[in-house]
C-alpha cells in the first residue's frame, strides 16, 4: 500500500505540475500514457516500471470505487493504455521488446493541420529543436539568445534557452523562420505560453486529420532525434559520437537513451 501510495503522490505532483490538474477525479487515458512515457524517456528499470503499471491499474480501480462509495454513481476509468506501454518497454536495457515508432511520418503535415497557431509555433520548435513540452509551454523574452551557426548542418539557427525535466536546462536551435516567428510574437505579448491539455488535444484532432497515429507531442522529439542523427552522419561524425551529441542536445546524460528513439 504505502509503495503504490508514493507512486501515486509522484504521478499526482506529475499532474498538478504539467497538466495543471489538482482534482484526481478528472485523469483519463492521455495523461496515464503521458506519464508513462514520462517515465520510460529515463530508462527506469523493468521492476520499476512494472510497479508503476501496477500502482496506475490500481489507481483505476481505488477511482471507481471512489465515485461508487461518496458521489453514489458509477464512473468509468479505462487506463488499459499502461499495459500497452509496458509491453512496449519491457526490455529497457537496450531497445524495447514489440519496438514502438512514435515518430511522425509526416511531421510537418501534422504540424500545419494544428487549429491553433500558437501549437503550431510551439511543436515546430518541438520538432526542429528537441524541446520538450515543458520546454515550449510558457516561453519568455529573455530566453532568446540570439542566432549561431549550427555547425552539424551549416546552416544558421536562432538559440532558446529552455529549462525542462529535472531542473536541465539547455539551448535549443530552431530554423531563423521559426525563431523570427516568436520573437515577433512577444513585441506584442508578455510570454508565450499556452495550455497544455488543449495542446495534446489540438494534436490527437491534428493527427486524425493527416492519418497519423496520435503520439502526443512527445512523438516530434522522435522525429528531432531521428532525423538529428542523420545530420550528424552527414556531418562525418562516427555512430558512437552522434549518439552522444544527441543525447545532449535532448538534455539527456548517456547516449545510449538516444538508443530509444532510433
Amino acid at each position: 500500500m504505502e509503495s503504490y501510495r508514493n507512486i501515486w503522490n509522484n504521478f499526482f505532483n506529475y499532474l498538478k505540475e504539467h497538466w495543471n490538474i489538482k482534482d484526481f477525479e478528472k485523469i483519463e487515458s492521455e495523461h496515464i500514457q503521458a506519464y508513462m512515457d514520462y517515465k520510460i524517456e529515463y530508462y527506469p528499470s523493468k521492476q520499476y516500471l512494472e510497479k508503476i503499471s501496477a500502482a496506475l491499474g490500481k489507481l483505476e480501480i481505488a477511482l471507481k470505487l471512489f465515485a461508487k462509495n461518496i458521489h453514489g454513481v458509477k464512473k468509468e476509468y479505462d487506463f488499459s493504455i499502461r499495459q500497452t506501454i509496458l509491453d512496449e518497454a519491457r526490455d529497457l536495457k537496450f531497445v524495447a521488446n514489440n519496438y514502438h515508432n512514435r515518430a511522425y511520418k509526416n511531421p510537418e503535415t501534422l504540424i500545419s493541420n494544428l487549429k491553433n497557431p500558437l501549437h503550431q509555433l510551439a511543436a515546430k520548435i518541438q520538432h526542429e529543436g528537441g524541446a520538450r513540452i515543458e520546454g515550449v509551454a510558457l516561453i519568455k523574452s529573455e530566453q532568446f539568445l540570439g542566432t549561431r551557426l549550427d555547425n552539424i548542418t551549416n546552416t544558421q539557427r536562432g538559440i532558446i534557452f529552455t529549462k525542462e525535466k529535472g531542473g536541465k536546462e539547455g539551448e535549443v536551435l530552431v530554423m531563423l523562420e521559426t525563431y523570427n516567428e516568436l520573437q515577433n510574437y512577444l513585441l506584442k505579448k508578455p510570454k508565450f505560453k499556452i495550455n497544455r491539455q488543449a495542446y495534446y488535444q489540438d494534436i490527437i484532432e491534428a493527427a486524425l486529420l493527416s492519418n497519423e497515429i496520435a503520439e502526443g507531442s512527445h512523438g516530434l522529439r522522435w522525429n528531432f532525434a531521428k532525423r538529428r542523427m542523420f545530420e550528424y552522419a552527414q556531418a562525418g561524425c562516427s555512430y558512437e559520437e552522434s549518439l552522444q551529441q544527441v543525447s545532449y542536445e535532448m538534455k539527456h546524460n548517456r547516449a545510449s537513451i538516444t538508443l530509444h528513439y532510433l
